[in-house]
């Protein structure tokens, strides 16, 4: 009996091991399920950061007249910057993923880029109207759109939103901006929005030359909207304290408006272009500064 008990233990020990050594396996291949499985998830979070969407726009070239030969070059030129606007605003889609509010992309990414595009295809439309009839309704081919890619991708992106940059940037709006003013202007101010800052702009009105009597509604008209623009961009700059990144108000802001603002002076000079000289140089008086 008492050799027999050491054997029954023995056996005893080897089943426990045994059932040990099985819970063990187990163990490894739930763990190494559960890994895997962590992994795919991650693998998807990862194809939601790379795949916010694409941005989609109208096609300029197809939509333009005969263009003469003295505008070509210039033409060609601003139709590539027109591929590189979306290049980057592409890019822009996708190293900002998670940024910003609901109106992120609208505001910092399309709606900047329909600026930028605004004043290239004035500039296409300007370039072929000194030698031949100007094309007009080019305005409507600025609008951009986003597709979504997947349904991952568009709630990131509602819920990064609406890093307006505004816009902006975006590119740009992500970050600096927000950040930076969201930082001091808030901090700064306690709350107090009245404290963020002014932007300020160069004057066009004094810099116009005699204006033709067959432009001046026009010249009026545009003049009225760079003070509105103005006035629009203050507005976010109170309303948007403490979004955004570090170049925000740059990206999200002021570069928004600078494109607004250089399209509607070259609606003025275009205008004053058709019975008079074409004022040269309003380009120059399109950025704007913020004054603290």
């Amino acid at each position: 009996m008492s050799r027999a008990l050491p054997k029954y233990n023995k056996r005893r020990v080897g089943l426990a091991g045994g059932a040990a050594a099985v819970a063990l396996t187990g163990a490894v291949i739930a763990g190494t399920a559960l890994a895997g499985e962590s992994s795919e998830g991650g693998g998807a979070d990862a194809r939601t950061l790379a795949g916010p969407g694409t941005i989609s726009c109208p096609d300029v070239a197809s939509r333009l007249p005969a263009i003469p030969a003295s505008a070509q070059d210039e033409v060609t030129r601003n139709l590539a910057q027109l591929d590189q606007q979306v290049a980057e605003a592409n890019k822009r889609l996708v190293d900002t993923v998670g940024q910003g509010g609901p109106n992120f992309v609208q505001n910092a990414i399309l709606g900047p880029l329909e600026d930028k595009r605004t004043a290239t295809v004035n500039r296409i439309a300007t370039a072929i109207g000194r030698t031949a009839d100007r094309p007009a309704g080019l305005d409507s081919l600025a609008t951009c759109s986003l597709d979504a890619q997947g349904d991952p991708a568009a709630p990131g992106q509602e819920e990064t939103g609406g890093a307006e940059p505004s816009a902006p940037p975006a590119e740009d709006a992500g970050g600096d901006a927000g950040a930076g003013q969201g930082g001091n202007a808030g901090a700064g101010q306690g709350g107090d929005t009245s404290g963020v800052g002014a932007i300020s702009c160069p004057d066009v009105a004094s810099r116009l030359p005699a204006i033709p009597a067959s432009a001046q509604d026009e010249v009026t008209r545009n003049l009225a909207q760079l003070d509105q623009q103005v006035t629009e961009a203050n507005k976010r700059l109170v309303d948007t304290v403490g979004q955004g990144g570090p170049n925000f108000v740059q990206n999200a802001i002021l570069g928004p408006l600078e494109d607004k603002r250089t399209a509607t002076v070259n609606r003025i000079a275009t205008a004053i272009g058709r019975t008079a000289d074409r004022p040269a140089g309003l380009d120059s008086l399109a950025a704007c500064t913020l004054t603290k």
